[in-house]
């Protein structure tokens, strides 16, 4: 089996990580990966609770460059962004963005789509009357424009809405309406040759048993021929590289044949 050493989806002290940028590339060594990728949170001015700051947007930039030239030899780093829908547009120089949807917003209100199942349904009900699927619709009515907004490389956690949902007890994700939606947004997404991230976040904290995004939506990606990459969106040295080794092998399950990595310059094919 090809082993993946790669995670380009990795969070610091910067944002909303607990550890700094020297101590995750130290994991990734010790760990025996070949390259890391760092990920911040791009600045987001409705919400400055969980990214970077302008002012730390520029010194994360300044400390990868440092140790890059530090670790040289030693392992592959790459400065990257994850890119919300809403964020102010990248000003620093990145190897790569990530794009990804983390509010849904409505009449002017901005809903996290990844705080807590109760602050979802509280404002379903006032945004919504209550119709989770059209919140759902919405949220993928933006997943399906996060290429056009960020230019983004890859998607971050597609289906991050599933989250709160491993008991089912959110939503229904067997439902018409929900399955038209991600669908439709899949699709154009596909199209648009972008790369679809297999991310072991919620299962590192505990959320769910399976990454996102979940099998369903991975075997359409392989049956539309789209491109994937394992990633950990990994926000502690414990989880750099978290079941990417086992992500491998769940993705041939879905029907994929091989995954793409980063070399710094561009995304290349390797087979699994």
């Amino acid at each position: 089996m090809i082993k993946v050493q790669q995670n380009l989806h990795t969070h610091t002290t910067y944002c909303d990580g607990k550890n700094t940028v020297e101590e995750m590339v130290c994991s990734a060594i010790e760990k025996g990966m070949t390259s890391i990728g760092f990920s911040g949170h791009a600045y987001t001015m409705h919400d400055t609770s969980y990214c970077m700051s302008k002012n730390n947007t520029l010194l994360y930039a300044e400390e990868i460059d440092r140790l890059k030239e530090k670790f040289k030899g030693i392992i592959e780093i790459y400065t990257g962004l994850e890119q919300d829908y809403f964020s102010s547009p990248a000003f620093i120089r990145t190897d790569y963005i990530i794009g990804s949807i983390h509010y849904v917003l409505k009449n002017g209100e901005y809903i996290p789509v990844d705080e807590t199942k109760e602050i979802i349904l509280t404002a379903v009900q006032r945004q919504y009357g209550g119709d989770i699927y059209a919140f759902l619709e919405d949220y993928y009515k933006q997943e399906g424009n996060v290429y056009n907004i960020t230019k983004c490389d890859i998607v971050g956690h597609f289906d991050l809405c599933e989250k709160f949902n491993a008991d089912g007890s959110l939503f229904d994700s067997t439902n018409p309406r929900y399955v038209s939606a991600w669908k439709t947004a899949l699709d154009t997404l596909v199209k648009q040759g972008v790369i679809f991230e297999i991310n072991t976040g919620a299962m590192s904290r505990g959320y769910t048993e399976y990454p996102y995004p979940k099998a369903d939506i991975l075997r359409e990606i392989a049956r539309l021929g789209g491109k994937i990459c394992l990633s950990s969106d990994s926000h502690d040295v414990t989880t750099v590289n978290y079941k990417l080794d086992e992500m491998t092998e769940y993705a041939k399950s879905c029907g994929f044949g091989s995954v793409y990595v980063f070399d710094g310059k561009s995304f290349s094919e390797i087979g699994i």
